[in-house]
């Protein structure tokens, strides 16, 4: 009895003696080549990320970045290694997180030509001594096109935003509030929430492996809304939903050809652009506001 005692005081004390440093990042961003193609990228591992339309013109950041350690000479080491990095493309802007295990750089061409931007390690078996939080919060023009991601310790919010919006979670949800444009969402573990303050004009895909999936749009939507899940149903409160055609896509060649039955399908009002929803353990929620 006496050693289950002091295992359990050794564990109570031991978070106590973590040291931790928290501080504020600020910047203020501009175009160097304005463009209804603007486009702001956020690439983040452990963190939230938020972003708010604003009126003005300028994109500025808080970045919240706290750094844990069990040691001074270690918490030193984070403060040193985890930074906000920019990378400015003219037209675009990257803001992304480095510390002493991860590089941002850009990898080889996607089938479309655009060149893609993501985390490699430094080096193989590396293994960070501290942790640490990099939580932002971010104003923009109300025009420009978003792509945020991130992966652990954090959620990502974005709020009344015109553009094209990609988000991109694997521990955590996804909330788009008072959207227009297009959108994509992907997050393993958590909900993926959007509400259309105007109902889109281009195709959207929403998906979540473990969580579900609530989407909200204004009343008289027009759309054609596919549903694909493994253990999540469908629910929604607009009555005017007709079924589509069965669908067969073809993939592959010779032996390797792949067919795909595609019998989740429907015609909302009198169609228009695709609602593409999935999930695996989750249930999907449709609906349209009431006028």
């Amino acid at each position: 009895m006496q050693t289950r005692i002091v295992l359990y005081a050794l564990l109570v004390v031991q978070p106590l003696c973590a040291q931790t440093s928290t501080e504020t990042i600020s910047k203020e961003l501009s175009f160097e080549k304005r463009s209804p193609a603007n486009a702001l990228m956020i690439a983040n591992l452990f963190g939230s990320i938020k972003v708010t339309a604003y009126d003005g013109d300028k994109i500025t950041v808080e970045v919240k970045k706290s750094v844990f350690a069990k040691t001074d000479a270690r918490l030193e080491k984070g403060k040193v290694e985890v930074q906000l990095g920019i990378f400015d493309r003219a037209d675009t802007l990257i803001l992304y997180v480095r510390d002493g295990c991860h590089e941002f750089t850009r990898g080889g061409l996607r089938r479309n030509g655009w060149q893609r931007w993501g985390y490699e390690p430094n080096h193989d078996n590396c293994d960070l001594t501290y942790d640490y939080k990099m939580d932002f919060t971010v104003k923009v023009p109300a025009s420009l096109n978003i792509d945020i991601g991130t992966v652990n310790n954090g959620s990502l919010i974005v709020e009344n935003v015109e553009g094209t919006v990609r988000a991109r979670n694997v521990n955590g949800g996804i909330r788009l509030e008072n959207l227009k444009g297009r959108a994509d969402a992907h997050t393993i573990n958590g909900d993926v929430d959007v509400v259309y303050a105007q109902n889109p004009s281009g195709d959207c895909r929403f998906y979540s492996l473990n969580g579900d999936i609530n989407a909200v749009f204004q009343p008289g939507l027009s759309a054609s809304v596919a549903f694909e899940s493994f253990n999540g149903s469908f629910y929604t409160n607009i009555n005017r939903l007709e079924n589509l055609p069965v669908t067969v896509d073809k993939s592959g060649e010779g032996e390797g050809v792949k067919f795909k039955i595609n019998d989740n399908r429907y015609q909302v009002g009198r169609g228009g652009v695709l609602l593409d929803f999935e999930t695996f353990n989750g249930n999907l929620y449709l609906k349209e506001k009431s006028k």
